[in-house]
This record gives C-alpha cells, structure tokens and sequence, in this order.
C-alpha cells in the first residue's frame, strides 16, 4: 500500500490549520544515517573561552544519548558543583539555543549538560527523527541519572532549564522525578497543546482528527512497507503566510543564526500521534519544586507559559520580558534578559 502524495499534500494542509501555519511542506524520503551516529566517546576537555566543555555519552535504557558538559570557570575535580540540565526545543539540537544557555549558566558557576534528545541529533535511537514527547521525558530521566553518576555534581542541587517544547518535557520530568529540585522555561510550549489547539490555541477537534486520519493512513502503508513520510518543524524561509513565531523560527532554524547540520528540520509524520496525546502541564499537581517561567510580551506562544503559571501549584514566577518574541529569547540580547531572571533564581532555588 502506498501513500499517495496527494494525501500528503492534504496532511499539509491540515497541519498547517492545527498549528495555525506551522508550514509543514512534507517530503517522502529514505534517511542517510552516517550524519547521524551516536557520538564518540567522552572526549577530552575543549576550552572556549573560560568555559572547557566535554563531549560525552550517557545511556538511556539501550540507547546511546549525546552530550556536552559545560564546566564553570575555576572548575576544580574535587568540587561539588549545582547543575542544570538544558532541554533543547522540538526540531532543535544540543549545539544551539541549548548551549547558549548551558554556556551562560556555566559563566554563573553551575556545571550544566545540553543533550540531544533520543531518536534526533547524535543521540541513537530508530527510527530517525521520530518526536515523542514522553520519551523526551525518559530521555530527561537519563540524563539525571548521568548527573547523580559525576562525582563533582551534588546529588541535591540539580535542576533543569526547557526551552520552547523542551519545557513541556522538563515540566513532566520535574512533575515525577523528585531529584530535579527547580525549573525553568524559556519560551515555554506544551507541544501536545500546540497539536491540539493550534498556535495560537484556537484549533480545532476537527483539525486534531484529520491529522490523525492521515497519521493513521501513513501508519498503515509503512506497516505494508512504503517509505516513511516527513514532515517539517518549520516553515520555508520567506513563507509569510504562517504565525508571525514560525516565520522568526525559520529564520532561526534554516539560516546560519542557528541553522545546524544534525537539525535538518524533518519529524515522521506518524510522530502526530505522540504530539497529539501529550499534556506537558496538565496533572502538575506534584510539581512543587519552584518554576520560573520566562517568556516575551509579543510571543504568540506566551499562553503555554501563562498557562503553566496558572497550573503550577508551588512557588512561582512568570517574567515577561517586554516586547519580546518567541524566537527573540533563543540567543543574542534576548537570551541574556532572559539569564537575568534564570540566573539568580536558579542561584537561589539550588543554593
């Protein structure tokens, strides 16, 4: 059975319409692993500047996940430092907007991992570039448990930053795993919210069934053995016609700003699924580790984060950050308002 290219165009549409112009242009093709193998082994330390990093890996259940630490200045092995793990955003790799922020927190004196999450980046795991939210949430699990395996990371003062989608898997994370003791967000996205509403949160049921009626239909010919199908994170470069967040994000994500070889902007279709039945911030009850949430004024994603701050039951803080966008928080000035609030509170919730 195979999936007919007019199906997919039809998916595009649809999806288009549940992320309100996420500009999913979807392509049929058979991946090249060699760009995407598992990391080597840890390797010695890099210095940049002040801070040395170290590629390692970790496992996760048999998957081999990849990483890099970020030391503080003035590290010293018989220390014992906080840490915070950084959670990339859906689509993204550990090389970006996650390293600026692991790379910051580190010029503040924690020692800090920014991974790639299973299935994506260097990290192992098949099939290639399938997102499942919850098993970004497992990923997060393992990292934890690297973390708690250094001997110069305390135990009791570990923490995790999420950005955009990483921050509803950081939220889940935090909400069940009770050695991460504080959270914050960046550009906060429930990414199973997003799939149900739209971006803008006004989708539709209707829009959710067609998605899924065309993840089915793929789901079905991949059985009988046709190709997988993929769909994009974001638009084309340009197209104008999707949410003003998209279009930054394409500028981001495709341009040398951020662009990234192991980032090619492509999930499985049949990852919808996943999306769809994701709750980031719902049944936080347990997360009562205090949260600071970090999002601009002008983000048309900034409902997750008001959402989340309403949710959450514990000590916490939303910092809007005026006349910022989604995409404006991922580096540059942005990214250092945005420490501004992350670093003290981080310092104070992990002293």
């Amino acid at each position: 059975m195979k999936f007919e290219p007019r199906n997919l165009n039809q998916l595009v549409a649809t999806r288009r319409t549940v992320l309100a112009g996420g500009a999913i242009a979807g392509a049929s093709a058979m991946l090249s692993m060699g760009a995407f193998a598992a990391a080597p082994p840890a390797a010695s330390k890099k210095t940049r500047g002040a801070i040395e990093t170290q590629d390692v890996q970790f496992p996760n259940n048999d998957i081999k996940m990849a990483g890099i630490l970020f030391f503080p200045e003035g590290f010293a092995e018989g220390g014992k430092y906080p840490s915070v793990i950084v959670v990339h955003p859906g689509g993204g790799v550990k090389e970006q907007t996650a390293s600026v922020y692991a790379r910051a927190l580190a010029q503040q004196g924690f020692l800090t991992m920014a991974f790639d999450a299973s299935h994506q980046g260097a990290s192992g795991g098949m099939p290639r570039f399938l997102d499942d939210p919850m098993r970004r949430v497992g990923d997060i699990y393992s990292a934890v448990d690297y973390m708690t395996t250094l001997p110069y990371v305390d135990d009791a003062r570990i923490g995790a930053l999420g950005i955009c989608a990483g921050s509803g898997a950081a939220v889940k994370a935090a909400s069940t795993d009770r050695r991460i003791k504080a959270i914050g967000t960046v550009s906060a996205v429930d990414v199973g919210a997003a799939f149900r509403q739209g971006w803008d949160g006004k989708g539709k049921v209707t829009d959710q069934i067609k998605t899924l009626d065309a993840a089915a239909k793929q789901r079905t010919a991949e059985a009988g053995g046709a190709a997988p199908a993929y769909i994009p994170y974001v638009p084309a470069v340009g197209d104008r016609s999707a949410p003003f967040d998209l279009q930054q994000a394409a500028d981001y994500y495709l341009t040398p700003r951020g662009q990234h070889p192991n980032a090619p902007n492509k999930m499985l279709l049949t990852s919808a699924n996943y999306m769809i039945s994701f709750t980031g911030f719902d049944r936080v009850e347990t997360l009562t580790q205090p949260v600071m949430i970090v999002a601009g004024t002008r983000a048309g994603s900034l409902w997750h984060s008001k959402a989340l701050f309403a949710k959450a039951p514990g000590k916490k803080e939303l910092a809007l950050i005026p006349g910022a966008t989604h995409m404006d928080l991922y580096d540059g000035p942005g990214a250092g308002l945005a420490m501004a609030k992350l670093s003290p509170f981080f310092t104070r919730t992990l002293a």
